[in-house]
Formats: C-alpha cells, sequence, structure tokens
C-alpha cells in the first residue's frame, strides 16, 4: 500500500502518525478478491517503552497488535455474508479487522475505542481499504453515552480485564437490537471467558465453537462466541 495514493484527509492524518510512530501497513487477506491495508505499528518499544507487558499485562496496549482472534472473526464475517446495510458496531476495535471485513461486505459499521489515535490509525486502516462506510467513535465504557442500537456486535480480545466486564454488559445491553447478534472472539486459552460468559447468560442465550487459524510458528485455537438477547 503507497501513502502516496490514500485520499488527502486521510494522507494528512498518516503523515501526522508518522511523526510519531514507525508504521507501515499490513495487508490482510479476507477471501481470494477481498483485502484489508491495515497501518499498524512496526517498532513496539515506541510504545511499550520499558513496560514488561507480561509482568502487568494491564498496561499492554492492546490495541498495537492484529491479534489472531481478530482475523478469525474478520474472516467470519466473510463467510456470515451479512446483507448490504446491516448496522454492525465493534468494541475496543483496536486495528478494526473485524469491523472493516464487515464494511468492505457492504454493511454500514462503526468502529469504537478509547484514544483518538487508535481511531486515528482506523481511520487511515478505512481509507487504505478504500471503504466508505465506516464511522470512528470515541467509547468509553465506564461512561458511554446515549447509543443507538446495532444488528451485530462485534469484538475481539475484548475480554481482558475483570472489572470491565459488568461496564461492558451494560455497553451490549444498551447498543445491541432486541433481535441482534454479538460474536465474540478470543484466544482459548484466555481465562477470562468463561467468567464473562456465566454473568452474561443471564441476559443472552450464548453459543461456541472453536476455530484454528493455522500459520508457520503456531497454530491458534479461538473461541467464537454468539450472543443473542433473550426474549
Amino acid at each position: 500500500m503507497d501513502p502516496q495514493t490514500l485520499p488527502a484527509e486521510a494522507r494528512q492524518l498518516y503523515q501526522s502518525i508518522t511523526k510519531q510512530y514507525t508504521v507501515g501497513f499490513e495487508s490482510l487477506k479476507l477471501a481470494s478478491d477481498l483485502h484489508l491495508h491495515l497501518l499498524k505499528i512496526t517498532d513496539l518499544e515506541q510504545v511499550l517503552a520499558g513496560k514488561d507487558p507480561l509482568k502487568n499485562p494491564s498496561e499492554f496496549p492492546f490495541w498495537i497488535r492484529l491479534w489472531e482472534a481478530a482475523i478469525v472473526l474478520a474472516r467470519f464475517m466473510v463467510t456470515l455474508s451479512p446483507a448490504r446495510g446491516t448496522t454492525v458496531l465493534e468494541l475496543g476495535a483496536g486495528l478494526g479487522a473485524p469491523g472493516l471485513a464487515a464494511a468492505a461486505l457492504g454493511c454500514d459499521v462503526t468502529l469504537s475505542d478509547y484514544e483518538q489515535v487508535i481511531l486515528d490509525f482506523e481511520r487511515v486502516s478505512g481509507a487504505a481499504s478504500g471503504l466508505l462506510n465506516v464511522e470512528y467513535h470515541m467509547l468509553d465504557w465506564l461512561h458511554p453515552p446515549e447509543m443507538e442500537r446495532y444488528d451485530i456486535i462485534l469484538g475481539a480480545e475484548v475480554l481482558f480485564r475483570e472489572e470491565f466486564f459488568h461496564p461492558l454488559l451494560g455497553i451490549l445491553r444498551k447498543a445491541v437490537k432486541p433481535d441482534g447478534v454479538i460474536y465474540l472472539a478470543h484466544d482459548l486459552k484466555r481465562k477470562s471467558v468463561n467468567p464473562f460468559l456465566h454473568l452474561a447468560e443471564k441476559e443472552y442465550k450464548i453459543s461456541a465453537s472453536k476455530r484454528v487459524l493455522r500459520s508457520l510458528e503456531e497454530d491458534k485455537e479461538i473461541l467464537l462466541t454468539r450472543l443473542t438477547p433473550r426474549g
């Protein structure tokens, strides 16, 4: 992806980002004729600043990495093939792969996260991928605004801090349509998933399936979870 081919506004945003971070585009293949171009930081130390995420995972900026769960959820959207105009919200979108995949399929998508810099990366990725049907919103789960309701809500690797379980449930309660559906994707080893689903089952019917993302380094088992509001 040549940054010089970006639309003027996105190119200016890209240039602003490069003054602070070393970045590059990663191409994510969703289907034979469908690719996303995701802007990401290539020098993680610029963000970590010497912090050891293994000692304190709560300090790790999850948005800087394209997680395997996000890839699985993005490709799942392709197989789901939602109708054009379906409204989609991605929570804790980070690099935004699942939401941008939905937009590439013709959905009306809102990507949300908690920092402006994250939304800036998403905006450049959306423009690089040729997507116009995407909005980018700041969303603080602890202090959510009034929200519209969506047909589909997506979240990849959003269950990493238990203190956010109840705020997340509050967001879902406000944002999913009564006949809507929520898809969450997480590494099967993530221990926080089952406690969250235990809380959520009071309000949602839950089903789950395991997906394997194969790679040269290590195959990753991803738990894909479907939640639908109880009537």
